[in-house]
């Protein structure tokens, strides 16, 4: 019996689908930017299927760059695994949000020159 109930235990807490908050300013989702696209591919690349296996929750500050910080704490209360942002405010944010949740940047620019690195 001990045998069995530890068998569920090892598949309850493997059934646990990650959850990534992914924030952005200007991405409409109805019509997504390369970006997004390209993260969204990389993430089948590698075997993540979306509502599957990994759920992502995206939030858009519609082109309004003061919205970012709510928008990241909305995600950290969600208690996303990892936050994801293409901007520099919602890098900066996230930071402010969080000690423990790893954050991901995507962006061209350089972290280091801009501060985000800490």
């Amino acid at each position: 019996m001990l045998v069995g109930c530890a068998a569920m235990a090892d598949a309850q807490q493997l059934a646990k689908v990650p959850l990534i908050g992914y924030v952005t300013v200007a991405d409409d989702l109805s019509s997504p930017s390369p970006n997004l696209l390209a993260f969204r591919q990389g993430l089948r690349d590698l075997g993540y299927v979306e509502g599957k296996n990994i759920v992502i929750e995206f939030r858009s500050a519609e082109g309004k760059p003061d919205r970012i910080p709510s928008l990241v704490t909305e995600l950290v209360h969600l208690k996303v695994d990892i936050l994801v942002s293409q901007a520099t405010g919602g890098i900066l944010a996230a930071k402010q949000a969080t000690k423990t949740i790893p954050i991901v940047m995507v962006t061209v620019q350089d972290p280091v020159a801009r501060g985000t690195h800490r």
